[in-house]
């Protein structure tokens, strides 16, 4: 057993590539040490974020984990010294709603940029699934789409005035035609030969290809300094700074869990700053 022939080569298993290519691509799992691990560990995350340091590492041990009980191959393992780090929660993260339509007002904005944006705000969905929506799967009249969310369930997310506003214009062709099928979000150019997508990726209508996470992801962060999930994160806490009752939170969240979705629904910035207007001093009337 080889550590390419587990899949570490691939490239849709970043981690495991990343990995693969410290280690050794063509050698023998069982001949790999719980040491050697735990150094890749280090070399790749160790200066990474808490967050993002725990999210690989438990994606490794659950790959090794199975290897040991399904394959039954070396009983290779994490060592204890790379053990999981403290996170500390980011009461940061949510962006107050002002900020946000002041970003969804900016002209310099690109229209494709606004209305992914603001469809990731109204729905409270996850970036990963409105980038993989395609044009047949919109319910315009109703405005919602299904989506496939963590777990695999296909649920309902909704959007409101301001997606449906954007909308026409996003799949407006040149010659004032309208776009009927394929990806909603597509890319600025058409792909090269050699990194072509699937034809499912691809819309029929201009040749060009899906947009990607990482495109989305890097476009906002150089307009805004912003990442994806705090559109989400920042919806779910002004739906809970409107006294909304976590249970609709959570099911325009689609989170199963309440503690989960806690996280999400403590009060912003705005509704502290404006309920300790309550302490202040009060106003002479004369």
């Amino acid at each position: 057993m080889v550590v390419r022939s587990a899949g570490f080569h691939q490239r849709r298993q970043g981690f495991r590539g990343q990995v693969a290519a410290l280690l050794g691509r063509d050698r023998p799992l069982a001949d790999v040490t719980d040491t050697e691990i735990g150094v890749a560990l280090t070399e790749l995350w160790g200066q990474c974020a808490p967050a993002t340091w725990n999210r690989n590492r438990a994606a490794i041990t659950s790959w090794l984990l199975w290897c040991q009980t399904k394959k039954h191959w070396a009983a290779l393992s994490v060592p204890a010294d790379a053990e999981r780090r403290k996170e500390s929660a980011d009461e940061t993260r949510a962006v107050a709603k002002s900020t946000i339509h002041r970003l969804l007002s900016r002209r310099d904005i690109p229209h494709r940029e606004k209305t992914l944006w603001r469809m990731l705000y109204e729905t409270a969905a996850r970036a990963v699934e409105i980038l993989a929506l395609n044009l047949e799967d919109l319910d315009l009249e109703h405005r919602r789409a299904p989506v496939r969310s963590k777990g695999g369930a296909i649920e309902w997310v909704y959007w409101d005035s301001g997606t449906a506003h954007l909308l026409p214009r996003l799949l407006r062709l040149r010659d004032g035609s309208t776009r009927t099928h394929g990806p909603l979000f597509l890319s600025e150019r058409r792909p090269v030969p050699a990194r072509r997508p699937a034809a499912a990726d691809i819309c029929s209508h201009t040749g060009r290809a899906r947009l990607g996470y990482d495109r989305a992801r890097v476009l906002l962060d150089t307009y805004a300094g912003l990442d994806l999930h705090q559109l989400r994160h920042s919806a779910a806490t002004h739906l809970g700074d409107a006294e909304i009752p976590l249970q609709l939170i959570m099911g325009k969240t689609r989170h199963k869990n309440p503690r989960t979705a806690m996280r999400y629904v403590k009060p912003g910035a705005e509704a502290i700053a404006k309920i300790t207007k309550i302490l202040a001093p009060r106003r002479r009337t004369h």
